[in-house]
């Protein structure tokens, strides 16, 4: 969305709330920490609130999708450039989060480098290269000499990078997408169905109903079939995160249709979160309540809590006006691709001076693992808040 009057600070303000809680499950130190804050093993039924934020975080990109879409169609976008900015932001998505997942497989030895040098080498090139540098043509000659910089970064990054032993020595690979592969792949099916259908709410249904089948097929071991295709489309041929960017898109085209008439909007909202939820109990009968798994029903439940969360924080932000509290969450709302992978930098930055700066993770006290990880995700969300001010400020 761009900066304008009639801008909905509650899509700010829960997609600043998701990172908070991101960066704050984490960092949490998992032994030192109660069970219904992290992550649920993948064979329990059941979820924490670790297990919600991401597909928090999911329902709020495609919530975005139609606003996102109005922003650049005042543009006098074409369909064709379009679907060029979608390709193009899937790719940027997928390259860094397949180029920085690679960070956890490097051979020191082999490489010539410490992992965590070259990790924070990785991520500066990516700021680099996908910076939102101001766009005055009479300044903006010399950013391009930056991108150049960091792309180079890149390309040397992976030309030195070694994986696997000295005697099977191994490159860059697909282990998994990461969380921004993962975004992407949820974000490409998500808008490409913005792009055909628009705002026709039938065929978005449908196409959310589609991939929740998707999920349950796949959760049967009922597209084995497909197998060879796995290794890139698996995400897609899996329903399971698509399912949850569709929800959010619904929601954001209701809105979108609707933000005049709160009241129906509201009712719309809430009333299809209380379906979600229902659902998700129901497809417990055969499915287990599982985040790593990725089953129906945790993705459903998932679904229903964040759309009961956003029709609260639209009627308190945007038609009750109570937005004081809400300042904390708003710059990673506005800046949540730097709010997310800034911190990393910080991370890599503590664990290469070998510096015991992180000394509230421990398991003997659970109120200071807590607390620090409060402070910690407070502390990013300023940084990224400052970045910005800098004009430091990822934009794909």
């Amino acid at each position: 969305m761009t900066d304008s009057n009639d801008r909905i600070l509650s899509i700010d303000i829960m997609r600043g709330l998701t990172l908070f809680l991101m960066l704050f499950v984490n960092d949490l130190y998992n032994p030192g920490a109660p069970e219904w804050i992290v992550h649920t093993k993948a064979q329990d039924d059941g979820m924490g609130l670790a297990d919600w934020v991401f597909p928090g975080f999911l329902f709020m990109v495609g919530l975005s999708i139609p606003f996102a879409f109005k922003a650049r169609k005042s543009e006098e976008k074409s369909t064709s450039q379009l679907l060029v900015h979608i390709l193009i932001r899937t790719f940027s998505l997928l390259f860094i989060g397949v180029f920085l997942m690679n960070r956890f497989s490097i051979n020191e030895e082999l490489t010539g480098l410490n992992q965590n040098l070259w990790a924070i080498l990785a991520y500066l090139s990516v700021f680099l290269v996908w910076n939102n540098y101001p766009k005055d043509s009479s300044s903006n000659r010399p950013y391009h000499y930056l991108k150049y910089v960091g792309v180079l970064g890149l390309i040397l990054l992976a030309v030195i990078f070694r994986s696997g032993e000295i005697n099977n020595p191994g490159w860059m690979s697909i282990g998994w997408w990461g969380i921004l592969g993962l975004i992407g792949w949820g974000y490409f099916v998500s808008a490409t169905t913005y792009l055909i259908f628009k705002d026709r709410i039938i065929a978005i249904v449908l196409a959310w109903l589609f991939f929740i089948l998707l999920n349950v097929l796949s959760q049967n071991s009922l597209l084995d079939f497909l197998d060879p295709l796995i290794p890139i489309f698996g995400v897609i041929i899996s329903g399971n995160v698509p399912s949850i960017v569709l929800s959010g898109l619904l929601i954001g085209t209701l809105l979108m249709r609707h933000k005049e008439d709160h009241k129906r909007f509201l009712i719309l909202c809430l009333g299809v979160g209380i379906i979600c939820i229902i659902a998700g109990f129901v497809l417990r009968n055969w499915f287990i309540i599982s985040k790593i798994m990725g089953t129906p029903s945790w993705a459903m439940l998932c679904n229903g809590l964040s759309m009961i969360l956003f029709g609260l924080l639209f009627y308190i932000l945007d038609i009750k006006k109570w937005k004081v509290w809400s300042k904390l969450f708003l710059p990673a709302g506005q800046n949540s691709l730097t709010t997310y992978l800034a911190p990393d930098i910080i991370y890599f930055s503590i664990w290469l001076s070998g510096a015991s700066i992180l000394f509230y993770k421990q398991a003997d006290h659970a109120w200071l693992a807590i607390v620090g990880s409060l402070i910690w995700a407070s502390a990013m969300i300023g940084f990224a808040a400052l970045l910005a001010r800098l004009k430091i400020r990822l934009k794909l």
